[in-house]
């Protein structure tokens, strides 16, 4: 991707990268925010650099797996498509917050526009942060009040359900719109893609309820179930990365 296309790109469409950028501050916002507040014993304290190292590294694997998404066409229009970048980013949740998994977020989305560029007029990408972090946020804020296999499961479970539901809501209220406006391209040929694949899509609402949600509701289920099998091995790999340095000052001392 050419950096001077992806400019060009920003600046045609700078009212929608501004709500993008208020979008993302409003969410690292209220990340912070819980672990000042109801996470403030809970979330693990590991110097700035080793924190960003995890994000950066985190944030790369997750951009890898985005770039390998496809789509379901069976079930949605080709422009929605399912991928399982919110692994790593939920491992990170886990680990490091909801402020780190939000950070993880933003790193593979920025990876990922400076590597593929955007299809969508970032309104794709906008999407993809912002029901990303739908699934991650709670789910890494409601694991962190007890660290438990149990309440891992709680987590997973609420975030997949508040990101089908939010998800829904947000592409037929404001995604969907936008991506109409921005293009040129009519609410009812939108539609009309789902109704190609569902005879029982007839109108945003209906396309939103039969796509988006069952599409989020996959996503969020495999996300989950990889993540109950794959976070102690990561996690104690992690931990031990980011506990080396004050290994090492201690022994010295």
């Amino acid at each position: 991707m050419n950096i001077g296309n992806l400019i060009q790109q920003v600046g045609e469409n700078l009212q929608f990268v501004l709500v993008c950028i208020l979008v993302v501050a409003a969410l690292a916002a209220v990340s912070k925010a819980a672990e000042a507040t109801i996470l403030r014993n809970n979330v693990a304290r590991v110097s700035s650099t080793k924190y960003l190292a995890v994000c950066g590294m985190l944030g790369a694997l997750a951009c890898v797996l985005h770039v390998l998404d496809f789509p379901l066409p069976f079930l949605a229009p080709e422009f929605y498509k399912l991928d399982f970048s919110e692994l790593p980013v939920m491992i990170g949740g886990f680990i490091l917050g909801p402020t780190g998994a939000v950070i993880i977020e933003l790193v593979k989305i920025l990876l990922k526009l400076v590597l593929k560029g955007t299809s969508t007029a970032f309104v794709g990408d906008l999407a993809n942060f912002v029901v990303g972090c739908a699934l991650v946020v709670p789910a890494s804020v409601i694991y962190h009040l007890k660290k438990t296999k149990k309440c891992a499961i709680v987590s997973l479970t609420a975030g997949t359900l508040i990101m089908a539901g939010f998800g829904t809501i947000f592409n037929a209220v404001y995604l969907l719109p936008a991506f109409s406006k921005l293009y040129g391209l009519p609410l009812e040929t939108i539609v009309g893609m789902g109704t190609a694949i569902n005879k029982n899509i007839n109108s945003v609402t209906a396309l939103v309820m039969f796509c988006v949600f069952p599409l989020n509701l996959i996503k969020g289920a495999s996300v989950s179930v990889l993540t109950m099998l794959v976070y102690k091995r990561i996690s104690v790999f992690l931990h031990n990365m980011m506990t080396e340095g004050a290994r090492r000052k201690r022994a010295r001392a």
